[in-house]
């Protein structure tokens, strides 16, 4: 049975039985506390802690999950995987155990021929909660599972809670006997290998206190609604009914496996190592199609960093495969979006998209691999030459961060080179960079408050209404105040407050438009607007501060945007709708948009993109858009179905989700978006816009800035004023201005480079006189010298070199030079074969003088480079260096 077919099977059966079925979210977590979405409850989790109202009272899912704690497992072993997909039923507040527990049976044992999964009733095993005996007496009574086949388990294993204060319960867990093959005799509590659980039901029946996260808190006492959330997970239940061992032979996950075998020219299940990699590539190149599909971009940071880690580990362990600088991702994705194409359509419609991405991506690291090594040699040569046997923590956080190096990687390099890795000190800088940016984004949305008070005046006084279409001012009520987090009933003069409103014309930030500005007035008070967020869908929150007064909840209030910044705004959304179509039209359907901020006056618009985007196509799509602003095309918006939406050819969003009912905005017939922004009422509302320039802010994302309006007049206004003082100064007409300023440009280079020559024919000259010149210690001829102010580095090493050079092969020889090329010092030491026989080394010598000049350097044994910052000290560290030289000798 394939996967599609047994996610089908499940929703069918629970959809049949009353519950509605939920389409998955995006792997992105609503949840501000959770950067993907790791569980398949966590959709539900507003519901379950009580958060906000569930639409339904009982619900089934297929949702997407990724969980990465365990990455370094994945391939090592053959159940660790970061993408899974977890079947559930749910229940809020309606059935309990006494309905949950047969359905799971009838489902699981029910006949393939009549839509269950056929299991063999003698071969599932089930687990309870040790003093659960509700659960045990409607398995053995009411299911008829024989006693034997029920085994009790303890806290660790069979309760369930968020690791928090909230709801808990006992959960009991269904267990499929693989065979005697697999292990030992004794069901799940004696070998979980021979008995795998296929189905694990939770009941939420009570709130737990603070305590251990597995085991060992207080039970407070009883829920005043029980839930039921289960968890079934596909992978596993595919590999029972596809009869292979494991989730790596499954139909959605060989088929990518095997394709990697084929292209690296390996075969599974012949060595161990390769079979690991295999695994990793296989699961990791799902997971990414998976996440980027969803729009998650490669970046250094939150869950982008998580999808760079991801792919990159797939790149590296090809490489380990043999792949050298050979690019397979392109194929391995395209199979990965075949096979899992039949669950999630949206795959094939995006694949361009998720190919340009994944490509750029795989160039990308390609060429820092060959960067990142050249900086790894260096911070191995800088350990050993310290005579340390560990790589500092700092740099290998430097060659994660910096050159996208996974810590595996430095790793398995370093232990090459017969070093260790501090990897303590790595994971605190990781973890440190984690929790900002996931405290960064929390802080965000919700202004650091318990969402839970959001979801309490959710269900209290229903959804906001949004009026911002329409209006710019509006009457209302005040539903809801809140202080640091915290709700509150009146706020004072001075108060940074959060207030909520019936309804609103306020627009909350999103879709890639800033948040409106403005004032909210009730009769006593007066409150300067300067954020609005949505951190519930439903809920609009005005973040601002009391000018005046205090307001109270119930209050009436009149709510004004700052209309003039909305205008502006909506200039620059209407132009960043239009600036998309036009890169569509130039570059093809792969430029989709990434992202987008719509500012007064200005925007910026992110597209994925293979390469950097010619000058030429900028001004095309310039004159392109330009020419629709000055059609004066009206600017519809309006409702419709999703599907109707996408038989109209709407563009959506890259990676975004949306609900069966969709806003449309289009720009006549050149342009039509799925949105639910706010826009101009006609194109030629924007004036005018002018494309500023573009460039790459990540693999295969490329970023465009433009002005509209009045802003964009007065850039081009600054121009012309520019252009004209050029024009002046050179006595040239403008057209002429470029052909004139290249020809300036061409003779200061050619006057610069000949400077250049002279200097360093100067510097070199004086390389006899120092030879000459230099003093008898202890039978080592030594030249310290000081070169003139400007001399470059080069010259300096060349100068040393050369005068290295004028000595015999024989004679034991050290020439040390500084100078100050711009404002800081630089050193350079050279010690010819028969000094360092003398124990003489560059690098040592260039440590003393960088020490005397503040900085730090170093080299090998013959030649070494250092530098500092006080290039008043080049005497002391010459002097220095020569101290070093007599102490050595003697």
């Amino acid at each position: 049975m394939e996967s599609a077919e047994i996610a089908r099977r499940f929703l069918r059966f629970f959809e049949e039985r009353g519950h509605t079925v939920v389409p998955s979210a995006s792997l992105i977590a609503e949840d501000p506390t959770l950067l993907l979405v790791p569980a398949g409850m966590v959709p539900f989790k507003p519901y379950f802690l009580g958060q906000q109202k569930p639409p339904y009272n009982r619900a089934a899912s297929a949702q997407k999950c990724v969980r990465t704690p365990d990455i370094d497992e994945v391939g090592k072993t053959t159940r660790h995987a970061t993408f899974f997909q977890m079947l559930g039923n749910f229940s809020f507040g309606d059935y309990f155990k006494e309905q949950a527990i047969p359905l799971a049976w009838e489902l699981l044992t029910k006949p393939e021929s009549e839509g269950g999964f056929g299991f063999p009733e003698e071969r599932l095993w089930v687990t309870v909660y040790h003093d659960d005996d509700e659960s045990y007496d409607i398995w053995h009574e009411k299911v008829g599972v024989p006693a034997d086949r029920i085994q009790r388990r303890g806290m660790a294993d069979n309760y369930w809670s968020m690791g928090v204060p909230g709801p808990c319960g006992p959960c009991t867990e269904i267990y499929y006997d693989r065979g005697a093959e697999y292990g030992r005799d004794g069901g799940p509590i004696a070998d979980e290998n021979r008995y795998l659980e296929v189905w694990n039901n939770v009941f939420m029946q009570f709130e737990r206190g603070a305590g251990g996260a597995k085991e060992g808190y207080p039970i407070l006492g009883e829920l005043p609604a029980k839930n039921v959330d289960t968890g079934m997970g596909l992978e596993r239940m595919a590999a029972i009914l596809q009869g292979v061992d494991n989730i790596y032979e499954i139909d959605t996950t060989y088929k990518i496996l095997d394709r990697a075998a084929e292209l690296t020219k390996t075969r599974y299940g012949r060595d161990e190592r390769a079979d690991v990699s295999l695994r990793v590539v296989a699961d990791h190149v799902r997971t990414g199609v998976m996440l980027v599909a969803d729009g998650v971009l490669p970046s250094n940071e939150g869950r982008g960093y998580v999808l760079r880690r991801i792919l990159r580990r797939a790149i590296r362990n090809l490489r380990l495969l043999g792949a050298g600088e050979q690019r397979y991702m392109h194929e391995l994705t395209a199979v990965t979006i075949d096979v899992m194409g039949e669950q999630y359509p949206e795959l094939k419609a995006d694949a361009p998209q998720i190919h340009g991405v994944i490509d750029a991506e795989e160039a990308s690291f390609l060429g820092t691999l060959r960067t990142g090594t050249a900086i790894f040699d260096a911070a191995v040569e800088e350990t050993k030459r310290k005579g340390q046997g560990t790589l500092a923590g700092d740099q290998a956080f430097q060659l994660h961060d910096t050159y996208g190096f996974p810590i595996d990687l430095t790793l398995e390099m370093a232990s090459e080179q017969g070093l260790q890795v501090d990897e303590e000190g790595f994971r605190r800088l990781m973890k440190e960079q984690r929790e900002r940016a996931k405290a960064d984004a929390a802080a965000k949305k919700t202004g650091n408050a318990d969402i839970s008070v959001f979801g309490q005046i959710l269900e209290k006084a229903g959804k906001v209404e949004f009026l911002g279409y329409d209006h710019v001012i509006a009457e209302s009520e005040v539903i809801g105040l809140l202080v640091d987090g915290v709700s509150v009933p009146a706020a004072g003069a001075g108060t940074s407050v959060e207030v909520v409103l019936s309804r609103t014309p306020f627009y909350a930030e999103g879709g890639g438009q800033l948040a409106d500005q403005g004032i909210i007035r009730t009769d006593g008070a007066e409150v300067e607007i300067v954020d609005v967020q949505s951190p519930v869908s439903g809920v609009v929150v005005h973040r601002g501060k009391v000018r005046g007064g205090e307001i109270r909840v119930g209050d009436q209030a009149q709510a004004e945007i700052d209309v003039e910044r909305r205008r502006a705004i909506s200039r620059s959304h209407t132009a960043t709708h239009l600036v998309h179509r036009g890169f569509r039209n130039a570059l093809g359907e792969t430029a989709a948009q990434a992202g987008s901020e719509n500012s007064p006056g200005r925007f910026r618009f992110d597209f994925t993109a293979a390469g950097a985007v010619p000058a030429s196509v900028l001004r095309d799509v310039e004159d392109e858009v330009n020419a629709i602003l000055i059609n004066d095309l009206k600017v519809n918006a309006f409702h419709t179905s999703q599907a109707e939406a996408r038989a109209m050819g709407a563009l959506a969003l890259f990676g975004e989700k949306y609900g069966e009912t969709v806003r449309i905005v289009e720009v006549g017939d050149y342009s039509r978006e799925l949105c639910g922004g706010t826009h101009v009422a006609s194109s030629g509302q924007l004036g005018l816009v002018k494309v500023l320039g573009e460039a790459s802010i990540g693999a295969g994302v490329r970023r465009v800035e433009a002005l509209v309006g009045l802003d964009a007049f007065r850039f081009l206004a600054r121009e012309s004023v520019l252009v004209a003082q050029l024009s002046e100064q050179l006595k040239a007409r403008r057209e002429e201005l470029p052909e004139r300023i290249e020809g300036i440009v061409t003779r200061l280079r050619t006057a610069e480079k000949e400077l250049d020559r002279l200097r360093s024919a100067q510097v070199l000259a004086l390389a006899g006189e120092m030879a000459a010149g230099a003093r008898d210690l202890h039978g080592v001829s030594v030249v310290t010298h000081r070169a003139p102010d400007g001399t470059s580095p080069d010259d300096l090493r060349k100068l040393a070199l050369d005068v290295r050079g004028r000595f015999p092969g024989d004679r034991a020889a050290v020439v040390v030079v500084a100078g100050v090329p711009a404002d800081r010092p630089v050193v350079v030491a050279v010690v010819n074969e028969a000094g360092r026989e003398r124990g003489l080394k560059a690098g040592r010598l260039v440590g003393v003088a960088a020490k005397a000049l503040g900085g730090g350097g170093g080299g090998k044994d013959d030649v070494a480079q250092g530098g500092g910052v006080r290039p008043e000290a080049i005497g002391d560290a010459l002097g220095a260096v020569e101290q070093a030289i007599a102490q050595a000798l003697v």
